[in-house]
């Protein structure tokens, strides 16, 4: 038998990390990525009866393996029903059918904004990047959002957005929009957690992984980080989690890097 190394990668440690957010959540409402290596790991360990829904359209996802793309043909065979997008966003989202909305962004701000359409100035942009997708109704629909972030640095982690893909409830109610969800309740970085109550919250810091200070993630966040009275350790992924991660959720190494 092969002996998996204790060590995990950035990729693994996120997701490992992120899966154990879901327990006691029923249906997530997935993005591409981290969000799906999560929701898949969280299957397996921490809530088996997890229904994932892709932005397609797919509802209660039993795929072979993991999906490239949410128009993967592979989401389709065994899903409990493949709905049109209006219906998707109309009843199940709108609805307020999702317990959690798993996403990713380029930027956040304090107050869980984020940001995933351009990088610099709106008219010349440094890096122009792929849009909302479904993410604005996630954020504003869904009972609350957790997003993944691969980079915790004053860029990525910022006072100032770039440009506001997905609002959160503060910021929609001051333009007269009354969201139904929470909004971005938790964040999982390379070194710790973010964590807001909702609306009229900041994101706080709530625990660091092992061997990072909190002056560590206060220096990598571009805002003046508010930090929980206390502060938890996140405990390493296990042995166990690695090896369904690797063995079992992405074999082929879809998105584990």
């Amino acid at each position: 038998m092969n002996v998996l190394p204790a060590a995990a990668t950035s990729s693994e440690l996120l997701a490992v990390v992120a899966s154990r957010a879901l327990v006691g959540k029923n249906v997530v409402f997935a993005g591409i990525g981290l969000p799906t290596l999560a929701s898949s790991l969280a299957q397996l360990t921490v809530a088996p009866g997890l229904e994932i829904v892709y932005e397609s359209g797919v509802c209660g996802a039993h795929p072979s393996h993991l999906p490239e793309t949410i128009a993967d043909s592979v989401l389709i065979t065994g899903a409990e029903a493949v709905l049109s997008l209006p219906a998707l966003f109309g009843y199940v989202l709108q609805g307020g059918h999702i317990d959690v909305g798993f996403l990713g962004a380029a930027q956040i701000d304090q107050w869980g904004n984020l940001n995933s359409s351009v990088i610099g100035p709106w008219d010349h942009p440094t890096v122009r990047l792929p849009g909302s997708g479904g993410a604005v109704e996630v954020i504003a629909n869904a009972r609350e959002s957790f997003v993944v972030m691969r980079r915790h640095n004053p860029r990525s982690f910022t006072k100032t957005l770039d440009f506001c893909t997905s609002p959160g409830p503060d910021r929609a109610m001051a333009e007269g929009v009354y969201p139904l969800g929470a909004g971005v309740t938790r964040v999982i970085t390379e070194l710790g957690i973010l964590a807001r109550p909702g609306a009229g919250e900041e994101l706080r810091l709530a625990a660091t992984h092992l061997g990072v200070t909190v002056d560590q993630v206060r220096d990598a966040t571009g805002w003046d980080l508010q930090v929980a009275d206390t502060v938890g350790t996140i405990a390493p992924p296990t042995l166990a989690e690695l090896r369904l991660l690797r063995e079992d959720v992405d074999p082929g190494r879809v998105y584990l890097r």
